[in-house]
């Protein structure tokens, strides 16, 4: 079939101030792809690694081959990333889909300009680095070849997709080179529930499988059961399954936290909300009415009952991806 190239630009709305930044590189991007109601972009980007700012999360750097994600997750956080691009409605998201055509080339002048190597990377923080495009693109496997290159990094990788083990042969290699370690992300062990959370994602049994194959490969491997979501996932029998579940696919690692609902992603997810689970719209528009993050009494309370059941089934938590090694300490910093 004969690659297309569209101009996003008319797309958007015309009565919107002239576009710069970010926002003027999507309007140019061409379209490389279209299927069903899913439009890929090839993107030029100006860097690959991104400074983690917030002090909330455990790395250092993020990396993220793609902007939007065609999985299409009902609570995503990560829908205002297209607002940057002045695309508006929370559903272009999942819908069009850029592709960080230059962002392999662009890590590896990062990553050899730069000269601490204790600091964390993380790949897939906002966009799942599997989702379909990849399939297309290849974008993740070019940045795990260059990886693959150097050595002595604290890398992770964090996906939904069981494409993952399409590159068993670089992760091994990785493994051997860094402190290396992959996060599956595991919402519900409830098939029917994962579906209409998460409806493009791939089914929680291979998800659960795709551990239990890096696992069995040496890959050092474990589970993010998040978002854990009031009311629909945070019971502690449905919990203790999926920890359960995890333990026995051989993961290493288990981690939880409760959802965290930016006022962008809350224009999708309660929708949704008040179609699937309409008894609980009104106690969400509560919980999430003065903050996009909750925390005291139920937030604390998840946190217990996830760390007795770590302790139940042998599982860690990381705070980390990776503890830096002391007697490398020459590749990466904060690039100027």
């Amino acid at each position: 079939m004969a690659t297309a190239f569209v101009p996003l630009q008319g797309r958007i709305d015309p009565a919107l101030p002239k576009l710069v930044g970010i926002a003027r590189m999507a309007a140019d991007s061409p379209k490389t792809r279209e299927r069903a109601s899913v439009e890929y972009f090839a993107l030029d980007s100006r860097s690959a690694l991104n400074r983690e700012s917030s002090g909330r999360m455990p790395f250092d750097w993020t990396l993220n081959p793609y902007r939007g994600c065609e999985f299409g997750c009902k609570y995503c956080y990560a829908r205002y990333t297209h607002e940057f691009m002045e695309l508006w409605d929370g559903v272009d998201f999942e819908r069009k889909i850029f592709a960080k055509v230059n962002a392999p080339d662009l890590l590896r002048a990062e990553l050899l300009r730069a000269r601490d190597r204790g600091q964390s990377i993380a790949l897939g923080t906002a966009t799942d680095p599997y989702q379909p495009a990849e399939k297309q693109f290849e974008i993740t496997r070019r940045m795990l070849e260059v990886f693959a290159e150097l050595e002595g990094a604290a890398f992770s990788i964090t996906t939904k997709s069981v494409l993952i083990l399409r590159d068993l042969d670089l992760l091994q290699a990785i493994a051997a080179r860094h402190r290396f370690s992959v996060h599956l992300t595991v919402t519900t062990t409830d098939e029917r529930l994962a579906r209409l959370l998460e409806p493009k994602a791939p089914p929680t049994a291979k998800r659960l499988e795709a551990v239990r194959q890096l696992a069995e490969a040496g890959i050092e491997v474990g589970v993010n059961a998040m978002p854990i979501l009031p009311g629909i996932t945070d019971e502690p029998a449905a919990l203790e399954d999926l920890v359960r579940q995890a333990a026995a696919a051989g993961a290493q690692s288990i981690y939880g936290n409760v959802l965290f609902l930016m006022p962008s992603a809350m224009r999708t997810f309660m929708p949704f909300l008040e179609a699937e689970f309409p008894a609980l719209a009104g106690r969400y528009r509560r919980l999430y009415a003065r903050s996009a993050y909750l925390g005291g009494e139920y937030k604390e309370r998840i946190g217990r009952l996830m760390a007795v059941l770590r302790e139940k089934y042998g599982l860690i938590i990381r705070e980390r991806p990776w503890p830096p090694k002391p007697a490398q300490l020459t590749l990466f910093q904060e690039q100027i």
